[in-house]
């Protein structure tokens, strides 16, 4: 079976995603996301034509993030319009999804080349909620929400999830503060020394100036004593009515978990950020890559999705790392350094201490508490994260994975490579 290689990855730094706030705000998401295919395209000096497909993950695909962004971008990048484009949504973990795919296409020998990636612009989506609200609407978070689904699987809002697993596995607050805190001080280590310059790619408008050239949103002066005195943020959201009948958040987890009360740990300062952001990854078989004289920089050795339960939504990336181990052919202790998304503190926690993993090993450069979550775009960020860590410090394996709603999480195993694998 062919090989599938990444060549390269870039994104755009992650601005604050509040309209009137963040530097990105204003931008067009198929703006942000032409960013980073005209950049991976220019930094490889890719023959557009010969690229089979643009496969993107957006999560709400909806208003200006509507319409196949993948082959809108494409177009919008300059790329050929040979190049097709298509867009995918697997709520938070389409960005690993998307490069999964990728590979699989080139491994199956059916494409050569393949740019995956994704883009989520949360001061957007953000915003289409409210004006859902003041239309009368049904919140956004209970889009899927239909009372026959709801009474075989009763699904709650992520929040109130995270503080449904807290409550259950006995987190406490101070650890889960703990897990904030680390993100931070972590990524601004990583920001200072430069760890993301190689994947770091300028956001700049129409007339070539630059909106966004690094992270908006991390909080190097977060303190310990300032997460403590944070409230938590999902305890009004937990009993807020959505239909008639008086159901609520806390209510749906409780219809399958009767005895378990739920305690509220997270906050602002512990869950990841609001934040605009795109990335793209080149992935590409070893003929491809040889006749156009472009080098491996890692090898896709496995991937897998698992789901798990969708009432507590958020406990899949355990059981989905365990599975692209044994599809891989490896154990916890052959991986040198793992990306966990830090949707909320409660998913990183878990995972370091279900797999009995050393912190030393996971998130090394902050996570999405710090540096914040554009949906459809994080799995593809972390996997750009974990090549330029990889070789940074000389390792060999990196394992990333993710929550995603609806109990689900990919998982994707890379090897890095200085050249190819025969």
């Amino acid at each position: 079976m062919p090989e599938a290689y990444i060549i390269d990855a870039v994104r755009t730094p992650r601005g604050i995603g509040k309209q009137g706030k963040g530097a990105l705000a204003a931008m067009h998401p198929q703006h942000l996301a032409a960013t980073v295919l005209k950049a991976i395209a220019e930094r490889n000096d890719l023959d557009t034509a010969t690229v089979d497909d643009v496969i993107w993950s957006v999560s709400t695909q909806d208003g200006m993030q509507a319409g196949d962004l993948g082959r809108m971008a494409a177009l919008d990048a300059g790329y050929d319009v040979t190049s097709s484009g298509t867009t995918l949504d697997r709520f938070c973990g389409g960005g690993i999804t998307s490069v999964a795919l990728a590979a699989a296409q080139v491994m199956s020998g059916m494409e050569d080349c393949v740019v995956a990636g994704g883009t989520e612009m949360m001061s957007l989506t953000a915003q289409m909620a409210k004006e859902k609200i003041a239309a009368g609407l049904r919140p956004p978070m209970m889009g899927s929400y239909n009372e026959r689904l709801q009474a075989t699987h009763p699904q709650s809002h992520q929040g109130v999830c995270g503080d449904a697993i807290a409550s259950k596995e006995g987190f406490t607050r101070e650890e889960l503060d703990e897990v904030g805190y680390r993100s931070q001080q972590r990524a601004a280590k990583a920001i200072e020394e430069g760890r993301f310059d190689r994947s770091l790619v300028p956001v700049k408008d129409d007339q070539g100036a630059i909106v966004l050239d690094r992270e908006e949103f991390p909080r190097p002066q977060t303190t310990r004593e300032g997460l403590a005195e944070l409230q938590p943020a999902f305890t009004k959201i937990a009993d807020m009515p959505l239909d008639t009948n008086g159901t609520t958040f806390r209510g749906l987890v409780n219809a399958k978990y009767p005895d378990l009360a739920i305690e509220h740990f997270h906050h602002a300062g512990n869950s990841s950020g609001v934040v605009d952001g795109a990335a793209a990854v080149l992935v590409t078989s070893r003929d491809y890559a040889e006749k156009h004289g472009l080098k491996p920089r890692a090898r896709i050795v496995a991937t897998a999705n698992m789901g798990d339960d969708p009432t507590l939504m958020l406990n899949a990336p355990v059981p989905a790392a365990r599975k692209v181990l044994e599809k891989a052919g490896l154990t916890v202790d052959d991986i040198d350094l793992f990306e966990i998304n830090e949707a909320f503190a409660v998913v990183a926690a878990k995972f370091v201490r279900d797999l009995g993993l050393d912190w030393d090993k996971v998130n090394v450069n902050g996570g999405s508490i710090a540096l914040g979550h554009p949906i459809g775009a994080t799995g593809s960020i972390l996997i750009g994260t974990i090549v330029d860590e990889l070789e940074r410090q000389d390792k060999r394996y990196g394992l990333v994975t993710m929550c995603a709603a609806g109990g689900m999480a990919p998982a994707i195993i890379v090897e890095r490579v200085s050249d190819f694998v025969d």
